[in-house]
């Protein structure tokens, strides 16, 4: 929101030098956003930082004077900072004070998570370690839903990814049922709409696509990790020529996929081995599949593709120099020929870029 305000009243300000917006249209406009909120100001995100700090030090607090106190008192006492969180989000929730009624929701989730884990030693509760993580999720989820509280929810998607990465790490193999705690997240940021809290599941689960490269076939499915990059980029690329809600997240789609198919493909080059061959078909693929990127964010004025293209192209660049830099012959005649593709490949850009602009100036 911070990022289309400040762009929007740059426009704003030459639109109206220009004349192509009267002075009327701008107060319009700027009260329309007015109306809207700012978004995520600075009073929100002092409270919501304050609000975990105070569940840090509910947490030590109590840890430190834990055996000191009765059993009773304990239960109490985490009952009663925990409703009493709770009740103090909806009253300001209930005053249009969202920020601050967040900032409670949260507190209270984290002071739910550490009741879980001091009641388990205080009864000496054995069990599966991240199945704690996972009710502590359930309950961030629940209180995000019931309060429609967007922190909330996404300490619930980063606690579902802490749960699957904890049990993987436990057993060492595909952790399936993330996919069914994720969906649940997922579903309740798309019912809020919430945009940061999509891009949050995106990449949760971005990072568990390309985790199983390093679990399946025994750490040997990076190709798969790759090919379902590529499918989902492909899909990004065919939902732009449709109408509506695709469209509009068709370039965001794009992005993730790009990541997931380069993961899987720089895994599969460098971290198995291949041979001289191998490696530079692929290394051309792979620069091929990040220069149309580059082009497609430029073309589309997408710049998260874009400079995702960027950043791929240069790590990809930097990992080959430093597996052949034991043949400096066969370095340099690499490097040179990519050079001479990328600076052809910058000469036609610029050529479509000003046919582009001759055609726009031509259009009455």
């Amino acid at each position: 929101m911070w990022g289309y305000r400040a762009r929007l009243e740059r426009d704003l300000a030459r639109w109206r030098e220009r004349g192509w917006i009267s002075e009327a249209a701008v107060q319009e406009i700027g009260r329309d956003l007015a109306a809207r909120g700012r978004g995520i100001g600075l009073p929100t995100t002092l409270a919501v930082l304050g609000a975990v700090l105070i569940g840090f030090a509910a947490m030590s607090f109590v840890a430190a004077n834990w055996q000191e106190m009765p059993r009773i008192a304990r239960l109490g006492l985490l009952l009663a900072a925990l409703w009493g969180c709770y009740g103090l989000a909806g009253a300001l929730l209930a005053r249009g004070l969202d920020g601050f009624g967040h900032a409670a929701v949260l507190a209270g989730a984290g002071l739910f998570g550490a009741g879980i884990m001091l009641i388990a030693q205080m009864y000496h509760i054995d069990g599966n370690p991240p199945d704690a993580v996972l009710a502590w999720a359930a309950g961030a989820l629940l209180a995000g839903a019931l309060l429609q509280s967007n922190p909330a929810l996404a300490l619930a998607m980063l606690l579902v990814g802490l749960w699957s990465g904890w049990q993987t790490a436990l057993v060492e193999a595909v952790h399936w049922p993330f996919l069914v705690g994720w969906a649940a997240v997922a579903a309740a940021f798309l019912w809020r709409r919430w945009r940061p809290g999509l891009h949050l599941s995106a990449l949760v689960l971005s990072a568990w696509i390309v985790s199983l490269g390093y679990l399946l076939l025994d750490g040997h499915a990076h190709w798969a990790v790759a090919l379902i990059g590529l499918g989902i980029a492909g899909g990004a690329l065919a939902a732009e020529t449709l109408p509506g809600i695709w469209r509009r997240i068709a370039p965001a789609v794009l992005c993730y996929g790009m990541a997931i198919a380069y993961a899987g493909l720089f895994a599969f080059k460098f971290f198995e081995k291949r041979d001289p061959g191998t490696l530079a078909l692929l290394s051309v693929l792979a620069m091929a599949m990040l220069l149309a990127a580059v082009f497609w964010g430029w073309r589309n004025e997408h710049k998260p593709v874009l400079w995702l293209g960027y950043i791929g192209f240069s790590a990809e660049v930097l990992a080959l120099y430093f597996v052949t830099i034991g043949t400096l012959l066969g370095t340099s005649v690499f490097f040179l020929m990519a050079g001479l593709i990328v600076i052809g490949l910058s000469w036609l850009a610029y050529r479509l870029h000003t046919q582009q602009s001759e055609t726009r100036e031509a259009l009455p």
